[in-house]
């Protein structure tokens, strides 16, 4: 059967779609992108003979179709339009979002110190993701004989780089064909989805690169997991032996030594994600030492898929209204001067000072 410029046509819509989608595509979606100048019936027909050449796999039998091996073979080794991120690239773009981290993450921290004086109760502030971590995409530049460049690019434009000895037997055409198969399989995913299954499946479609995917897999687990961990400030601790619960010396130890990074890094899990403010009532803590406090805390967005989270702790009989009212002021101006591309230098001690 003979392998027509239609047929490669439409096997390279189906790759392009399933490496966006990870779903199998169907005849009808083909049929209505621009430029595929032929009806459903057509296309249906042309998937079948790509699936009997074995270019193409039906995972179920009222599915669409998604790529094989084959298929993925035949795309990166003709199908493909090449572009590749230079070493350059790579570089500027890691160091452009590495300042960025760093100047909202000096911001940060003044914030916790500002929302403690003004609310006199040790205040939290830390950045999280606004979703799970995820890759964004996948990139592998040659390095010179016998080694690769891993690129690994996260929603939160984050860029992370390692350096993969190569097995001998890899040529070019294998790592064209890795890279296809690992943004098809292991992009948009948290770590938590990179099952064993998933992984041998991954495994099977390399080829013979197959024995990188542990490797790469690992270093991206790493990079997603370290994207989730964010700096924790604290500021204010000792503002709450100035209220009449904590005049306890043992009790008032007790929640001192849980008001720290590692305790107070848990918050965001805790928090329902719809939820702009929300406010956790004694027992409704994560820890069992805060279980006669109240915490409050308020989101803002960041941007490049970052939000900011400030609160305080205190007791359960704070001023619930008045503190969730300067809290939502300071998330408002927060949002609004991380939303602006470039502040004017005559602003930056005002912006500060808010």
């Amino acid at each position: 059967m003979e392998l027509t410029d239609r047929k490669k046509k439409i096997l390279r819509a189906i790759v392009d779609n399933y490496i966006k989608t990870a779903e199998p595509v169907g005849s009808k979606a083909l049929s209505a992108m621009p430029g595929m100048d032929c009806s459903s019936a057509t296309i249906r027909n042309e998937m079948a003979d790509l699936t009997q050449m074995g270019y193409l796999e039906q995972p179920h039998t009222s599915a669409g179709r998604i790529p094989s091996p084959a298929g993925y073979r035949l795309y990166v080794d003709e199908l493909m339009q090449d572009y590749r991120l230079s070493v350059d690239e790579t570089q500027s773009l890691g160091q452009v979002m590495e300042l960025k981290i760093q100047e909202a993450d000096r911001a940060i921290s003044q914030v916790s110190k500002l929302v403690s004086q003004m609310t006199n109760l040790p205040a939290v502030a830390m950045t999280a993701s606004a979703g799970a971590p995820s890759v964004k995409q996948f990139e592998i530049l040659s390095a010179g004989a016998g080694s690769f460049i891993l690129v690994v690019m996260t929603n939160g434009e984050m860029v992370k780089n390692k350096l993969i000895k190569l097995p001998v037997s890899c040529t070019d055409q294998d790592l064209k064909l890795l890279s296809a198969v690992l943004n098809a399989s292991l992009t948009d995913l948290p770590a938590e989805a990179f099952t064993p299954e998933l992984l041998n499946r991954v495994s099977r479609s390399a080829g013979p690169a197959a024995s990188l995917v542990p490797v790469i897999v690992d270093f991206t687990t790493h990079v997603l997991k370290e994207q989730q961990r964010s700096p924790v400030y604290v500021s204010g601790q000792m503002k709450l032996l100035g209220q009449p619960e904590y005049r306890d010396v043992e009790k008032a130890q007790e929640v001192l030594a849980t008001l720290d990074s590692d305790t107070l890094s848990n918050l965001p899990a805790t928090l329902e994600s719809s939820a702009k403010t929300q406010i956790l009532v004694g027992p409704e803590n994560i820890a069992k030492e805060l279980k006669d406090t109240s915490v409050v805390m308020t989101r803002f967005d960041i941007g490049d898929g970052m939000q900011g989270l400030i609160g305080v702790v205190g007791p359960t009989r704070m001023d619930y209204a008045q503190i969730t009212a300067r809290l939502s002021y300071f998330a408002e101006n927060l949002g609004r001067m991380f939303g602006k591309p470039e502040l004017p230098p005559s602003q930056d001690n005002d912006t500060g000072d808010d």
